[in-house]
């Protein structure tokens, strides 16, 4: 585990960037399957989602794909919901739980979702209630367990025609970047960081972050990245579930 964890971290930290994400989704299920006591887990991708999207923010800000219009709302209820969460006290049990439907969730909307071509706006009440409801939940699932919610975001803002592929990918760094800071925050002050567990880590996301988010900010194609993700996180739920069992 010692040089196989960070190796495998460097290509997540690579994959994920490229499409302004942090890898937290894959983070969390790696350690859970290496068998990482799951109390340190969510500090543990928090800080490195932290990481990957500092550098993500500015490859593609940098390539004027951002606009703060597009992603302040949802941080309006995502910020104190990540505190919440990273605050709380959850079982392995539940944490585990969290963890497998929230990955059920991720490889559902890239395989099921990717096949159904639609599109449509939202405007008035309904697009402020789904807004803040989104904003919400995916904070919880942030601060609970360590995943940012920016591979749920980031496709959401397409499909609701919020805006580009390109503005999703710039608003899900900072909606990461956001409620990880928040929930870390939340976890330090509860004496969960294990700084020196985290410290061999820092430098393969720090490379494979920067790479990914600087080619992808302006080469790679979102979709082919994300099928490469949905690979990754297929493998990491059968691992689970194998050890669950």
């Amino acid at each position: 585990m010692e040089y196989l964890l960070p190796t495998l971290f460097f290509f997540i930290a690579f994959i994920y960037s490229s499409v302004g994400m942090g890898g937290g989704s894959s983070y969390t299920a790696l350690m859970a399957i290496f068998g990482i006591n799951y109390i340190v887990i969510p500090t543990a991708s928090l800080s490195l989602n932290l990481i990957v999207t500092s550098i993500g923010m500015v490859n593609f800000w940098r390539n004027g794909h951002g606009r703060l219009s597009l992603i302040f709302p949802f941080l309006v209820t995502s910020i104190p919901m990540a505190y919440f969460a990273g605050s709380l006290y959850i079982p392995k049990e539940i944490f585990q739980l969290i963890l497998l439907i929230t990955l059920i969730l991720v490889v559902a909307r890239i395989y099921v979702l990717e096949r159904f071509k639609f599109s449509f706006h939202l405007y008035g009440v309904k697009k402020w209630i789904f807004i803040y409801s989104l904003g919400a939940l995916l904070g919880f699932v942030a601060g609970s367990v360590g995943i940012g919610g920016g591979i749920y975001l980031v496709p959401l803002i397409v499909v609701f025609g919020l805006g580009s592929e390109k503005e999703a990918a710039a608003a899900g760094t900072i909606f990461i970047w956001a409620n990880s800071m928040v929930g870390l925050i939340a976890r330090v002050q509860n004496n969960s960081l294990n700084f020196d567990f985290i410290l061999p880590f820092i430098i393969v996301v720090i490379v494979g972050g920067y790479a990914g988010s600087y080619l992808g900010s302006f080469r790679f194609q979102a979709r082919t990245i994300q099928k490469i993700m949905g690979t990754i996180i297929i493998c990491t739920i059968l691992f689970l579930f194998k050890g669950i069992l």
